[in-house]
C-alpha cells in the first residue's frame, strides 16, 4: 500500500493536542477525517511526536498509508481542500518506502519557544507567544541555558506523567536570543521528554527575572527531582519547527561548521 510522508503546520489553539481524543478536536483526527473525505479510506496517521494542547507546529512530519495510488502533489492538494475549515495545512507530500516511520526513523527534532517581553497585551500574537511583563535579563538566561546543554538526566525538567523509560537525553543546543521585545529560545535534540522544553523555558524565566541564578539551575539539574525544577511554561509559545531524518542536513549546523571548520515529544 502506498505510504506518504506529509510535512504539516498547524495552529494548536483549537485542538486538544496532536492525538485523537474523545474530549475535543485533535490535529490527528482532522487529517484522518480529511483522508476519509478525499478517498473514502479510514486510516491512522502517525506523527513524529505528539504535541500537547495549544502547541503549534511549523514542520510536523507524519506518515499515512492510502490504498488508492495518487500522485503526492494531488494528495497534498486534496487534503488541504478538506482541511480548509481548520488551521492545519499540508506543506508537502512525498511517496516513501513502505517501512518508513515518521516517529521511529526521526534523527532529530527542533523546537522554538517565543516570549514577548513587554507591558502591553498581545493583540496580534495572542495564543502564539508567552507574554511576560517583568523585564528579563537575556544574558543571564543564556548562561543558564548553557548549563542544560549536553547529556544529562532531565528528571527535574520533565512532566511527572512522562512515560519515557529513561530521563536521560542529549540537548544539542539551547540558544537564547532577543530582537526588540521578542525573546526566542531555539532547541535541538534527537528527542525530548514530555514537557521538557516547557519546563526548561519556565526555569529560564525565573533566571531572567532574577528569582533564580544560573547556579540554581545547575542545582536543579543535579537534584534529579521534578520538585526542584522550575514551573512549566504555557503551551502557546511553543512550536515544533522541524523533524530531521537520515540524510537531512540542519542548515544552521552546516553554516556553523563552515564558519568554524568545525533528540517525543512536547
Amino acid at each position: 500500500m502506498p505510504r506518504y510522508k506529509l510535512t504539516v503546520e498547524y495552529d494548536g489553539t483549537p485542538f486538544v493536542g496532536w492525538q485523537r481524543q474523545h474530549n475535543g478536536p485533535s490535529v490527528q483526527a482532522a487529517i484522518e477525517d480529511a483522508v476519509l473525505a478525499f478517498c473514502g479510506e479510514t486510516v491512522v496517521v502517525r506523527a513524529a511526536g505528539r504535541t500537547d494542547a495549544g502547541v503549534h507546529a511549523l514542520g510536523q512530519v507524519v506518515h499515512v498509508d492510502i490504498a488508492r495510488p495518487t500522485p503526492a502533489d494531488k494528495v497534498r492538494d486534496a487534503l488541504n481542500a478538506h482541511l480548509r475549515d481548520v488551521p492545519v495545512a499540508v506543506l508537502s507530500a512525498e511517496r516513501v518506502a513502505d517501512d518508513f516511520h515518521a516517529r521511529f526513523h526521526a534523527t532529530g527534532r527542533r523546537y522554538l519557544y517565543r516570549i514577548v517581553n513587554r507591558r502591553a497585551p498581545l493583540a496580534l500574537e495572542a495564543n502564539r507567544a508567552w507574554l511576560l511583563h517583568v523585564p528579563l535579563d537575556v544574558a543571564r538566561m543564556r548562561a543558564a541555558a548553557a548549563i542544560l546543554v549536553g547529556h544529562h538526566d532531565f528528571t527535574s525538567f520533565r512532566s511527572t506523567r512522562c512515560q519515557a523509560k529513561s530521563p536521560v537525553r542529549t540537548l544539542e543546543r539551547m540558544d537564547v536570543s532577543q530582537s526588540g521585545e521578542e525573546i526566542r529560545i531555539e532547541l535541538a535534540a534527537r528527542s525530548f521528554l514530555h514537557n521538557q522544553v516547557r519546563v526548561m523555558v519556565g526555569t529560564l524565566r525565573l533566571v531572567g527575572e532574577g528569582s533564580w541564578s544560573p547556579d540554581d539551575v545547575a542545582r536543579a539539574l543535579a537534584a534529579r527531582d521534578r520538585a526542584a525544577g522550575g514551573p512549566t511554561a504555557p503551551p502557546h509559545g511553543l512550536y515544533l519547527t522541524r523533524v530531521l531524518y537520515e540524510g537531512d542536513s540542519d542548515g544552521r549546523d552546516d553554516a556553523q561548521a563552515e564558519d568554524a571548520m568545525d533528540e517525543g515529544g512536547e
